[in-house]
């Protein structure tokens, strides 16, 4: 399949011997360092772009996929295994409201290196760092280490959040 659009995508309508009838079908065929990746998606919106169809519609359900996955391993959403509804009910919604700060947090990161980051990478560079907290009438302090390497991505984050 050659393609004239960028990125090697290509619309076609393909019919399997075993299919009833033909399929619009996008392709998307890539070589990388680590061989061939073709990609086919198989679809009823005929009429829409077949770039739109693949960038906006078939990686965002990838990009949705990953999400999940942050819930479930991340912030522990998959952790239902009390026998009581409201315990399970509970933990499910503080995975939630944990999942909307992180979600805030990535707001907060747009236009830098951890813009569409994992809640775990956010957690362990951002939130799972060890610090000294000095307190006295008048405020808190937070005495990183000299060697934290995302310094000014945490100061950054800081004065944002201190905007709202």
């Amino acid at each position: 399949m050659t393609s004239d659009k960028p990125g090697g995508i290509q619309p076609l309508i393909y019919k399997a011997h075993s299919w009833t009838w033909a399929q619009y079908v996008v392709g998307k065929v890539e070589v990388t360092d680590k061989g061939d990746n073709p990609r086919f998606i198989i679809s009823t919106l005929t009429g829409e772009d077949p770039e739109k169809l693949y960038r906006e519609i078939y990686c965002a359900r990838g990009d949705m996929e990953n999400r999940i996955k942050d819930q479930q391993l991340d912030l522990f959403a998959d952790r239902t295994s009390s026998s009581r509804w409201w315990t399970n009910q509970w933990r499910l919604l503080l995975s939630g409201f944990a999942y909307c700060l992180f979600e805030e947090l990535r707001q907060l990161l747009k236009k830098t290196e951890l813009a569409k980051a994992s809640v775990n990478t956010l957690r362990l560079r951002l939130l799972k760092i060890g610090a000294v907290v000095t307190r006295n009438t008048r405020r808190i302090r937070f005495l990183m280490s000299e060697a934290y390497p995302h310094q000014e991505l945490f100061r950054l984050l800081y004065r944002r959040l201190k905007k709202t």
